[in-house]
């Protein structure tokens, strides 16, 4: 008997979900996040969005980074990005470099 291939990509995404999930709970530290510093939204305008789109976004938890393959971008400076992604059930929300998001999903500023 073969592999189910109708469901394939549903079932590799519950297994990934499942790994970053039981990946983040080993990891040394919670979510990190940019601080008000190194946002200076007193000088750098906030643009929000009512339709996030999504894209691939590097996060650091503790000291270890993780690949979000799925990650919500909700807002933009110049600079950062808010995100908003779930694992398993727990959503998290941060704020990242530029630098942490995949080009492919960008936009355009």
């Amino acid at each position: 008997m073969g592999a189910n291939k109708r469901y394939a990509a549903h079932y590799d995404r519950l297994m990934d979900a499942r790994i970053l999930e039981q990946a983040i709970a080993r990891a040394d530290g919670p979510l990190q996040s940019l601080d008000p510093a190194e946002l200076d939204l007193e000088h750098e305008p906030v643009t929000r969005t009512p339709k996030p789109s999504t894209a691939r976004v590097w996060v650091r938890f503790g000291s270890e980074a993780f690949l979000i393959p799925s990650a919500e971008l909700v807002a933009w400076t110049n600079y950062a990005y808010a995100i908003r992604f779930d694992v398993r059930g727990t959503e998290y929300k941060t704020w990242v470099w530029s630098s942490a998001v995949e080009a492919a999903t960008k936009r355009a500023r």
